[in-house]
């Protein structure tokens, strides 16, 4: 069992920068997969990052490639985002979540934290 917990959100200008975190307790987190989503308003869930459990292989969406960071620490079982160069789009409520890799899905999932980027 993991448990997750993000930070780091807020409002910001269009143009810079904010950094998640996402802080895990429990077992097993160095060897899952760690994933960052993202929910506008009146849209659906989407990937915006993830990074491998030995941070050797890193995924981006193609809307925040560039632009954004995954990085993992795992001794200290945190998990974060660097966003660059923010746009309104970039708006959303962020959630962090963990996958075993003998899985399919990400079966862990923090409660997200807010992220607002003004024009």
């Amino acid at each position: 069992q993991v448990q997750l917990v993000e930070s780091g959100g807020g409002l910001v200008q269009a143009g810079g920068s904010l950094r998640l975190s996402c802080a895990a307790s429990g077992r097993g987190f160095s060897s899952y997969t760690m994933g960052w989503f993202r929910q506008a308003p009146g849209k659906e869930r989407e990937f915006v990052a993830a990074v491998s459990w030995s941070a050797g292989i890193t995924y981006y969406a193609d809307s925040v490639k560039g632009r954004f960071t995954i990085s993992r620490d795992n001794a200290k079982k945190t998990v974060y985002l660097q966003m660059n160069s923010l746009k309104p789009e970039d708006t959303a409520v962020y959630y962090c979540a963990a996958k075993d890799d003998r899985f399919r899905y990400y079966g862990y999932w923090g409660q997200g934290t807010r992220v607002t980027v003004s024009s």
